[in-house]
């Protein structure tokens, strides 16, 4: 299990890292808009992409 999850949070990091490594100027205009957003719809959103990720997730296993 914990391989696993390890193995996980690098995907995380090679994803993320793709992102700022491809489209650094979109990534900046996204936080800055996410910056203008009130925080409960920050975590309704965060919620959604959890929910998603687990369905996924779960679909593919």
């Amino acid at each position: 299990m914990p391989r696993e999850f390890y193995a996980a949070l690098c995907l995380v990091l090679v994803i993320e890292g793709l992102v700022l490594f491809a489209a650094p100027h979109g990534w900046q205009a996204i936080m800055r808009e996410a910056s203008k957003m009130e925080p409960r719809t920050l975590r309704v959103f965060g919620a959604i992409a959890i929910g998603v990720g687990l369905i996924t997730l779960r679909l593919v296993h």
